[in-house]
């Protein structure tokens, strides 16, 4: 249970805030990072004190179904960073919010829904990395995509925000769809959705490729990795909070997550590892190149996140125990970075670099803390990010010459648009500001003494470095840091990438307007001009087909009913025919129940030449009531009644309706229906057709012993008395689940119209 703790803590941070929050905006921050720090400590003490620690907990285990939570140290290291940084994120918009919402016109109280959805990412985040469940991986995995649209469409008057967290709705959203496509596989084939039994049957049976192709999609997505990256610029269109803590610590990191938790499934398939590989080296060249050339201060840190995850999916691919060390080193310098940034923008105004620059005098605390995390973005001796290079080149050296070139290459653009950044904010002659606040400085100097120290005393990285590795490799770690002054190759590589970067540094003015004008025209046929022409496409499909729908009301039955028809007919046809219809006899205790059917028949043939709205919909009830009747001779009493209470209340809610329609509509529609067009009856007779031939092959091969008592049998294994709350709550509970949330929505949305009218 002490492995729920910090979990539960984390779940509680937003709903403490919204509580602190309606009393005083103000307090929702500081009460949510009090709760962020509490659940921090609570795993600290856990991680320090006990073993990894895997809980399961019962859910539906009749299915196989069971909420496992793991506490090992991979999710201890996600975790950890998602909770530290998170605090310091929240604290920071403490002083960050007001000023923006005011930009917005917007009330202060919005800080509070603002705080509640950063806290929210924050939980969802804690969720995912600890979770040991495929379909709860999903679960999360897709309450991230959700809160994350939230938090980038939280200024949603402006169009630029809408448009990004839409893109990124779809974006990420999409490739979870392909994520569960792949663990309901893994599922199958493993006959489970544990994760831990997963990979331990994988060990016999490797994964399929298709499978991991899947889950490798959802996690690409998640990271902005090359095809994927395009919507992680245009979310920068958040508030900057939100732009810090998602390339940090949470959104972009669940991604490369993702991947080394599933590592053990990816270590047999060499096919799918070489792919990620390529993939990886797309994204940091990709990226680094943007970053070099964008103006935008968030621009460049957004490539910069593309480019660094690259890296991170380079070292997985190749199984090196410093995967999860890369992305724990990354993630302080780039959050301090972004709330950097930030804080330039809040005392400024400006956004890009050509429009600042000499800040250092102005703002010298901020300026020395931004130093400390470039540095450590660059990989800077004495920062922890030295150490995450060092095990990138340690990767790559064992790859060969190739591989040690393309990471040096790398390497050296990092330094140079990170030295691009710094000096366009706080270089060059001296501009004067106004003093920025003390929270928007304080949590930057908090990370940057944490980089530090990791720089200056590498032992502390150690041991957290090497139970993350442990977890993700499933072996012994053998994980080393420390200064090493030689010749080695990692050293000679780490010279030559800084020399690269300062000769870039140096020389940008010369080669930027060429590789601006080139990355323009590679624009115009990539990966977003691709989505964007998709979307032209699926619009103007949409306007089409809308257009088509919404002529009248019989067309628009009639697109419901021909696809519906159609696609049982299809059903129908690539089914095996024999025996398919079966005709069978009629007996004397047969009688009332073809009375009942044939009146019910008789009612719906006269409802085609009904005069008048309200006999027609006295004839439809009465086809409804007969088949009620058919019910209750076939000794379903409980479904009649049902029927019963159905049909009287559609017919008083008919009835009533007609009444309130003007008049002239109601007669136009009388005569649209006495003079049926040639496509409305090809449409019913599809219809017709299709439904008849369906419930004759379904009647066909009823059996009652095979459908009856086996309902009923079940009925008790679910602990319900009566078949139908059964079959209504527990067969097919999640339908009547989701029947209630359409019912429900639609009636939010009555009202809120309703609402939107009155005070119009």
């Amino acid at each position: 249970m002490p492995l729920l703790l910090p979990i539960l803590l984390a779940l509680a941070c937003a709903p403490l805030a919204y509580v602190a929050g309606r009393w005083r905006p103000g307090a929702a921050a500081w009460m949510g990072a009090l709760g962020a720090l509490a659940a921090l400590g609570a795993l600290l003490h856990e991680w320090t004190t006990q073993e990894p620690t895997h809980l399961v907990l019962p859910w539906a285990p009749t299915w196989g179904l069971s909420l496992e939570f793991t506490r090992d140290g991979l999710s201890g290291l996600y975790a950890a960073l998602a909770l530290g940084i998170g605090a310091l994120v929240v604290l920071y918009s403490r002083a960050y919010m007001p000023h923006h919402l005011a930009e917005e016109h917007r009330p202060p109280g919005d800080e509070v829904r603002f705080q509640g959805l950063i806290l929210a990412f924050m939980a969802a985040m804690v969720l995912l990395v600890t979770v040991d469940d495929l379909l709860l991986l999903f679960v999360a995995l897709d309450l991230t995509t959700i809160i994350s649209y939230l938090l980038i469409g939280f200024d949603r008057e402006d169009a630029e925000s809408r448009a990004a967290a839409l893109l990124s709705l779809v974006l990420t959203g999409a490739t979870s769809i392909v994520f569960f496509v792949g663990a309901m596989s893994l599922g199958l084939q493993y006959g489970t959705f544990s994760l831990p039994l997963v990979i331990e049957r994988a060990a016999l049976h490797p994964a399929s490729t298709g499978a991991l192709v899947c889950l490798a999609v959802g996690a690409l997505g998640k990271s902005a990795q090359v095809p994927f990256h395009f919507w992680l610029p245009r979310a920068m269109a958040a508030p900057t909070p939100v732009s810090s803590y998602l390339h940090s610590a949470a959104m972009v990191a669940a991604g490369v997550f993702l991947l080394q938790r599933l590592y053990p499934l990816f270590a047999p398939a060499t096919d799918v590892r070489d792919g990620l590989l390529v993939i990886g080296f797309a994204s940091l060249g990709m990226g680094s190149l943007m970053a070099l050339v964008a103006d935008p201060f968030k621009r460049v840190l957004a490539y910069s996140t593309i480019a660094q995850y690259g890296y991170a999916l380079v070292l997985v691919a190749l199984g090196s125990e410093g995967a999860p060390l890369y992305v724990a080193a990354h993630a302080p310098c780039k959050a301090a970075l972004f709330l950097t940034a930030g804080a330039v923008t809040q005392v400024t105004g400006k956004k890009k670099l050509s429009e600042v620059g000499g800040l250092r005098h102005s703002l010298p605390v901020l300026a020395g803390a931004s130093a400390v995390a470039a540095a450590g973005l660059a990989a800077v001796p004495f920062t922890e990010g030295f150490f995450k290079d060092e095990v990138f080149f340690h990767a790559l050296v064992q790859r060969g010459p190739v591989f040690m070139a393309a990471g040096l290459v790398g390497a050296g653009m990092t330094l140079a648009y990170t030295l691009r950044l710094w000096w366009g904010l706080f270089g060059g002659p001296r501009r004067d500001a106004p003093a920025a606040p003390v929270l928007l400085v304080a949590p930057v100097v908090v990370l940057a003494a944490g980089i530090l120290l990791g720089g200056v005393l590498p032992g502390l990285l150690v041991p957290p470095a090497r139970a993350a590795a442990e977890a993700m490799l499933g072996q012994p770690s053998s994980l080393e840091l420390a200064y090493h002054f030689d010749a080695r190759p990692e050293n000679l590589l780490a010279v030559g990438a800084w020399a690269l970067g300062a000769l870039l540094f140096a020389t940008r003015h010369a080669w930027t307007p060429a590789l601006s004008r080139a990355l323009k025209v590679a624009s115009r046929v990539g990966a977003e001009r691709g989505y964007r022409f998709l979307l032209y496409l699926l619009d103007r499909l949409s306007t089409w087909l809308h257009e088509k729908e919404v002529r009248d009301l019989r067309d628009r039955v009639a697109s419901v009913l021909v696809p519906t028809g159609l696609l049982g007919l299809a059903v129908l046809g690539v089914t095996p025919l024999r025996g398919r219809f079966q005709v069978g006899e009629v007996g004397w205790a047969d009688i009332t129940l073809v009375m009942a059917l044939a009146f019910a028949s008789a009612a719906a043939l006269a409802t085609l030449r009904a005069k008048g709205h309200l006999v027609l919909v006295l004839l439809i009830s009465c086809v409804g009531f007969s088949l009620a009747m058919v019910f209750a001779f076939a000794a379903a009493p409980d479904v009649a009644l049902t029927s019963v209470l159905v049909e009287t209340t559609f017919t008083l809610l008919f009835a009533g309706l007609l009444a309130l329609l003007p008049p002239g509509r109601l007669k136009r529609a009388q005569d649209e229906a006495q003079n049926p067009r040639g496509r409305d009856r090809l449409a019913a007779a599809v219809a017709g057709a299709s439904a008849f031939l369906l419930s004759w092959s379904a009647l066909s091969h009823l059996q009652a012993e095979r459908v009856g008592a086996r309902t009923v049998e079940l009925a008790g294994a679910a602990h319900s008395p009566n078949v139908v709350a059964a079959v209504l709550t527990d067969f097919r509970g999640l339908d009547t689940v989701g029947e209630m949330s359409v019912v429900v929505a639609a009636l939010l949305g009555v009202t809120s119209l309703l609402r939107l009218k009155g005070r119009r």
